[in-house]
Parts: C-alpha cells; structure tokens; sequence
C-alpha cells in the first residue's frame, strides 16, 4: 500500500487586520465527522492529531496538516478528504465550537486529562503569562497595521505609474489561455476553498507552495511591485473559474488576508501564482511544472514613477523594519507560550489521552465502511 499524500495549509493568519480566520472552509459542509479539540496550551491536541496523520498517511489515506501561524510547529487542524473527517484546535484565538452537534460535529475534552490541583497551585503565574502572550500578539499586530500603511503609500506611487489598460489586457489573454478550451459546467454550484499557502510566523515568513501543487501542469507565475495589480489579476482569473463552473482553492496573502496569493484550478490541472519577495519560492524546484512568467513592472510608466524614486525607497525601509518587528513580536509571544505550556505539561495524563487517541482513530477508520453501507442501502431503496 502507498503512503498517503500530504498537503500544507494554514487555516488562519497574523495579519495586517489582526488575527484572520478562513477556519470555515477547512471542510465542508458534507464532511462526515467534525472532532473539536478542547483544552489549554500544552495538553497535546497538536500531537494527538499528528499521531492519527502518520497512522491514516500509513494506510494509504491522503491528509492536510493545517498548520498554527503562531508556531509553525504545531497543528490546527488535521483533515483527511478522502472519509471526510477533520480535527480541529477549538480553542482561542480560533474558537470553534459545534455547529451539528452529534451528527457531524464532536467535542473532545482533553482538560478532562489534567489535575487540576496541580494548575491551581500557578493559578497567578498562568494568569499573568496568559495577559503577556495576549499583549505581545497585540503589539505585533500593530506593527502589521503600521506596515499596511507604508504598503499603501508605496503602492500608491506604483499605481500612479500603471497602464492598468495594458494589464487588463493581459489578464483577458490569460483567462482565454486558461479556459477556452474548457466547457462550462452550470451543474451544481462549483466551491471555492479559501486558506492560507503562508504565514507570519516565530521563524519568519513561510510557506507550503511546494505540496499545494502536484497535478498542477502549468503555472503563470506573476510577478511586479506592490501596485502593479498582481493580486487582482489573481483574483481575477479565480472568479473567471469560478464563473465557469470549476472548483477553486483560493490561498489568501499573509499579510492582507483578503488579497489573494495563489489560484489552484484542479480540474484544469493550472494555477496562478503571485511572486512576494517575503515569501522565497521557486516554482522550478517543483518537478514537471510548466512555468509561464508575466512581470506586470513591463507596464510601469518609468518617467512618472522616477519622480518618487527617493520616497519609493524610504518606504521599502521602513515597511522591512515594521515587519522585522512584527515577527519579533511573534517570535516573543510563542517563548512566552511555551512557558505557559510548562505549567500544563506536567499535569497531564498522557497516557489516558494516547487511549484516547487510538479510540478515536478505529472510529475514523470505520467511517468509510459506514458510507459504503450507507450507499449500498440508498442505491437498493432507490433514493
């Protein structure tokens, strides 16, 4: 038997706007069981989720490892698409709580596993450090907002200087590249997924790409300066798929959350790509990949742009510091983290939580007999 594939994504983000969720479409709504992780930092949700991972990856299962923004290290989210199961950190700041309780939605109390004698006697020092995490994640925001808005005067000088009629120009001759030889599907209503392919992270910038695109034949890859239209371009040719009634993963911007980074299009095997100099990829590493490379710089009017030369460069300076700063901040509030989970870590049963585990584990691998039967027993009621 094959090992499963495995796919990166994270599900929310440290951005510009704060902390950005797309948790919502980490599955969908035909998903046949949805187990939400309770309990606080360090009471091992992450490892009870990697654990199943490796066991389903070993039984031939494809699965998603939906990754934390704040510690890169750790899960989310663990989704395995084939059986339509997911996993999910329901606690702060992503609560999740039920929707369906008991037919597809589960809670699972892992606070059921500590000794709360023992986290009473830090009850100060848990409070305390909690406050700190909380103030460190929101000076980090701050310093996100504040490189928002030094992006957008340096997006505004680029925008001045744009033939924006030349790049809707090219955009059209993509979409036709793309789609013309693609039929139209009016069938059902095609869905749009929407994540994260990187994240501001303790360790900087990163980023999955690489496991977002294999089947993916052909890549555009676009590139130019914050303003050149790169993102709306993007989204662009998101919606042209959309409208022609293929289904769309949507991977937004680490940085502006509604913005879009990335359009994988399965069924026509292509995707679109933005180039962001923080996020270091090179689409060539990735084996049998067709790259086609659009710079939308070429559609710059130089001599006005030129005029804001000496301004263009001060904001590139101080939009690199702003976000220096911000991943510091970052990097500060996952140490303080980790000290938190030291106070849980000790007064937990980890033992309980691996019999746990394996119980949950057999009911997931009895999923796909009960579809089957299920399917067999529509089929001969006729529904």
């Amino acid at each position: 038997m094959s090992i499963g594939r495995l796919k990166h994504v994270f599900p929310g983000g440290n951005t510009s706007l704060g902390f950005y969720s797309y948790y919502h479409h980490m599955i969908g709504p035909e998903a046949t069981r949805i187990f939400v992780l309770k309990g606080g930092p360090g009471v091992g949700k992450s490892s009870f989720m990697r654990k199943i991972s490796e066991e389903m990856q070993e039984r031939g299962y494809d699965v998603e490892h939906h990754h934390c923004s704040s510690d890169n290290g750790s899960l989310d989210g663990l989704v395995i698409p084939g059986i339509g199961v997911a996993l999910l950190d329901g606690t702060a700041p992503h609560v999740v709580d039920p929707k369906q309780p008991g037919a597809v939605d589960e809670i699972i109390n892992l606070g059921e596993y500590w000794n709360e004698a023992k986290l009473r006697e830090h009850k100060d020092e848990i409070l305390s450090t909690t406050r700190r995490i909380s103030r460190l994640f929101g000076i980090a925001y701050s310093q996100l907002a504040e490189a928002k808005v030094i992006r957008d005067e340096m997006e505004g000088y680029v925008t001045e200087s744009m033939d924006f009629a030349r790049v809707n120009r090219l955009t059209s001759d993509i979409i036709h590249d793309i789609f013309s030889q693609t039929p139209s599907q009016h069938r059902v209503v095609p869905r749009a997924r929407h994540l994260f392919c990187s994240a501001f992270t303790p360790d900087g910038v990163m980023h999955h790409i690489e496991s977002l695109l294999p089947g993916v034949k052909k890549l555009y890859l676009i590139k130019g300066q914050p303003g050149t239209g790169r993102s709306t371009l993007v989204e662009r040719i998101a919606l042209a798929a959309h409208h022609k009634g293929l289904r769309t993963e949507v991977y937004h911007c680490a940085f502006e959350p509604k913005k879009v980074d990335l359009v994988v299009i399965p069924e026509v095997k292509t995707a679109v790509l933005k180039d962001v100099p923080e996020v270091v990829f090179d689409p060539a590493t990735v084996p049998g990949l067709r790259i086609t490379i659009h710079n939308l710089d070429a559609h710059i009017k130089r001599a006005v742009l030129e005029q804001y030369a000496v301004e263009l460069m001060a904001a590139k300076a101080r939009f690199a510091d702003a976000l220096k700063r911000a991943i510091r901040y970052i990097r500060d509030a996952k140490l303080t983290h980790d000290y938190l989970e030291g106070f849980y870590v000790p007064a937990m049963d980890f033992a309980a939580i691996d019999r746990k585990r394996v119980e949950i584990t057999k009911r997931i691998l009895d999923y796909p007999a009960e579809a089957e039967q299920l399917r067999i027993k529509q089929t001969a009621s006729g529904v």
